[in-house]
C-alpha cells in the first residue's frame, strides 16, 4: 500500500470532532454487521452496485457481484458493495444520456465519501459504462471495470437475429407494410433471447472494447456472453486483481493516458464502432484533464480501416467475435497503429498481454489490407451548418448517398417529427434531406438518440430504404443509414441548424469531410436577426433540469458539466 496514507476503515471518517471516536463508532456498526477483527484489518474493495429492476442488461449483475466477491476475498480483501444510480436505455425518460452525468456525480461522491482501497465498478448498458468511469476517473481510487457481457442472438423462422440492429430493420419492415401486426409478437420473442447487452456493434459493444483497449478492464473482458460461465469467472479474477490495485494504489490517471486514449479512438473507428462513443470518450477523457480533437479523429479516421464485420456495419454478432478472440484479434491486427506500451490495471502493457495470447484461423477481424471499409467507421464534417463539427458513421451509410445535395425538409423538435413525419401531405421525395433539430444537449433536453429519423411511411412503403437525415441529436450505435448527427453548436442555443428552412438546398460530402447549406452571408445574417427577436427560451427552474441546463456542454466537448471536467 502507499505509505502515510490512511487505509481501510481508518479512511474516510466521518467528522465527529474526534477522529478516535469516530472510528469506534464505525467499528461498533460494523461489529453490528457480524464483521470480526481480523476481516477488518483487510484492504477494502468497494462494488459498484448497478443492479435494477428496470435494466435488462443487468439483470445477472447479482451473480457478478457475488462472483467478484469471491475473488476479492481470495485474494485477502474484504468486499463491500454499494448501490449507485443505474441507467438503461429503453427505460429513461427523456433519455438516458440527460442522467448520465447525474450516475457519474453519483459515482464519484460514494467513492469519495465511504472507506475502500480500490473500487470494482460494474457496467453493461449504454451510459453505465462512461458514467462509471468518469466518476471515478474524478475520485482518483484505484478502480477496474467488468461488465455485464453481451446478449446471446435468437432465431426467427431460421434467421439469426438479435437486438438492436434488427430490432430498428424489423420494425422498418413493418412501417413499409412488410412485416403484419400479428408477426410482430413472434419477432419480438427473440430479439433478446438472454440477458445482457445487445448483441451487435452498438454503444454498449463500443464501450466494453474501448474500456479494455484503454487498460481500465482485465483482457477477454469485453466479449464474453452474459450468461456464459466465464463470465462469473472473469468476475472472480476482477475481484482478485481489484486487491491487487488496493495494495499498489495504481489509480485511473495513471492508466487513461493521452496516448491511451488514442488508442481508443483508433479501435472505436477499426471496429465501427457507435458514435455515442466519441462523446463518452471525449468526456471520460475530459475529467483527466486530457482533450479529444475532432480534427486528430478524422485524421485518425483517414488512416484506419473498419476491420470488423459486426452488425450494422458488416453481418455479424459479438458471440462470434468472441469465438474469434475477442479483443485481443482486434489488438493484434490493429497493432501496427497503435501505443502497446500503455499500461493496464494487469499492471502489463497492452504489448506483454499480447503475447500471451493464442491466436486462431478466424474471420470475422479482417486483415489491415482487406478492410470492411477503407477508412474508420465515423467521419468528422465541418461547413457552414456545423462550424464546431458533426458526425456520421460513414461504415453504416448508403455508397449513393456519400455525396448528396438536396432539398431540406424541416422539424422543429421531435414531437414536430413524430406528428408530421408520417402525415401523407408530407411534401418529401427520397432526394430530399429530412433535418430535425432543437434535438441536442440543451434543446431536448439531453440530446437523446432520435437522430435516426424514420423514413416517411409513404416512402418507405415504395421501397426507399435510406435517405440522407440530419440533427442535432445522437443515434443509437445498433442504428444505420446515411445519418448526420450531433451537428454543433446545437439549434437551441442559436446555431445555424435553427436557421435552416424547408426548401434550403444542403449538401453533405464525406469525402471532403463537408456539411453546407447553399445560403449567402446576407441570407443568414437576416435569419438571424429574425431568430433574434423571438421569445426567449424557458428555461427550466429546479432541480437537476436547472443544473443540466446551466452547466451541460456541448456535443464535441462530451456533453459533460462544466464544473466537472478536469484542469
Amino acid at each position: 500500500m502507499v505509505a502515510g496514507k490512511k487505509r481501510g476503515f481508518s479512511s474516510k471518517l466521518p467528522s465527529y470532532g474526534d477522529a478516535e471516536f469516530s472510528k469506534y463508532l464505525r467499528t461498533v456498526f460494523l461489529k453490528s454487521m457480524g464483521y470480526s477483527d481480523d476481516s477488518l484489518n483487510r484492504p477494502i474493495v468497494g462494488i459498484a452496485n448497478t443492479y435494477s429492476a428496470y435494466n435488462s442488461c443487468h439483470a445477472t449483475v447479482p451473480t457478478l457481484i457475488e462472483a467478484i466477491k469471491r475473488g476479492v476475498m481470495l485474494a485477502g480483501g474484504l468486499p463491500f458493495e454499494f448501490p449507485v444510480i443505474s441507467l438503461h436505455e429503453s427505460f429513461c425518460a427523456p433519455t438516458s444520456m440527460y442522467l448520465r452525468n447525474l450516475m457519474s456525480m453519483d459515482t464519484e461522491e460514494m467513492i469519495r465519501a465511504q472507506p475502500m482501497d480500490a473500487v470494482v465498478l460494474v457496467g453493461g448498458c449504454d451510459k453505465t459504462v462512461p458514467a462509471l468511469l468518469m466518476g471515478a476517473a474524478s475520485a482518483g481510487a484505484p478502480a477496474i471495470l467488468e461488465v455485464t457481457g453481451p446478449m446471446l442472438t435468437g432465431s426467427y423462422r431460421g434467421q439469426r437475429v438479435g437486438a438492436c440492429t434488427d430490432c430498428r430493420s424489423f420494425w422498418g419492415r413493418y412501417r413499409a407494410g412488410e412485416i403484419t401486426q400479428e408477426q410482430l409478437p413472434e419477432i419480438t420473442d427473440q430479439l433478446g433471447p438472454t440477458p445482457g447487452t445487445c448483441m451487435v456493434m452498438g454503444t454498449a459493444s463500443t464501450m466494453a472494447l474501448l474500456s479494455e483497449a484503454l487498460g481500465v478492464m482485465l483482457p477477454g473482458g469485453a466479449t464474453i456472453p452474459a450468461v456464459q460461465s466465464q463470465r462469473l469467472r472473469h468476475a472472480e479474477q476482477t475481484g482478485a486483481q481489484a486487491v491487487t490495485l488496493a495494495k499498489s494504489g495504481l489509480t485511473l490517471d495513471k492508466i487513461m493516458s493521452r496516448q491511451a486514449v488514442e488508442n481508443a479512438i483508433r479501435v472505436l473507428l477499426a471496429i465501427g464502432g457507435s458514435t455515442n462513443a466519441l462523446i463518452h470518450l471525449t468526456a471520460m477523457a475530459g475529467r483527466l484533464g486530457i482533450g479529444v480533437s475532432l480534427d486528430r479523429v478524422d485524421e485518425l479516421a483517414r488512416e484506419t480501416p473498419v476491420i470488423v464485420d459486426l452488425k450494422p456495419t458488416g453481418e455479424h454478432y459479438m458471440q462470434e467475435l468472441h469465438e474469434a478472440g475477442g479483443f485481443a484479434t482486434i489488438l493484434r491486427i490493429l497493432a501496427p497503429l497503435l501505443d502497446l506500451e500503455q499500461k493496464t490495471v494487469t499492471g502489463k502493457s497492452l504489448s506483454e498481454i499480447l503475447k500471451a495470447v493464442p491466436e486462431w484461423p478466424q474471420n470475422i477481424v479482417r486483415p489491415l489490407d482487406n478492410p470492411i471499409c477503407a477508412e474508420g467507421g465515423l467521419a468528422i464534417l465541418r461547413g457552414n451548418l456545423a462550424p464546431g463539427g458533426a458526425v456520421i458513421k460513414q461504415s453504416a451509410a448508403s455508397a449513393e448517398l456519400r455525396n448528396h445535395t438536396g432539398r431540406a425538409i424541416v422539424f422543429e423538435s421531435v414531437e414536430d417529427l413524430a406528428r408530421r413525419i408520417d402525415d401523407p401531405d408530407l411534401d418529401v421525395t427520397q432526394d430530399d434531406i429530412l433535418v430535425m433539430r432543437n434535438a441536442g444537449p440543451v434543446g431536448a433536453p439531453g440530446m437523446p438518440e432520435a437522430g435516426y429519423l424514420p423514413i416517411p411511411k409513404k416512402l418507405a412503403q415504395a421501397g426507399v430504404t435510406d435517405m440522407v437525415r440530419i440533427s442535432d441529436a445522437r443515434m443509437s450505435g445498433t442504428a444505420y443509414g446515411s445519418i448526420v448527427l450531433h451537428v454543433t453548436p446545437e439549434a437551441a442555443i442559436g446555431g445555424p441548424l435553427s436557421l435552416i428552412e424547408t426548401g434550403d438546398r444542403i449538401t453533405l460530402d464525406i469525402p471532403n469531410r463537408r456539411l453546407e447549406v447553399d445560403l449567402s452571408d446576407r441570407t443568414i445574417s437576416a435569419r438571424t436577426a429574425a431568430n433574434l427577436k423571438k421569445p426567449a427560451r424557458q428555461a427550466p427552474e429546479r432541480g437537476y433540469a436547472r443544473l443540466f441546463d446551466q452547466s451541460i456542454l456541448q456535443a464535441d466537448k462530451g456533453c459533460d458539466f462544466d464544473f466537472l471536467t478536469g484542469k
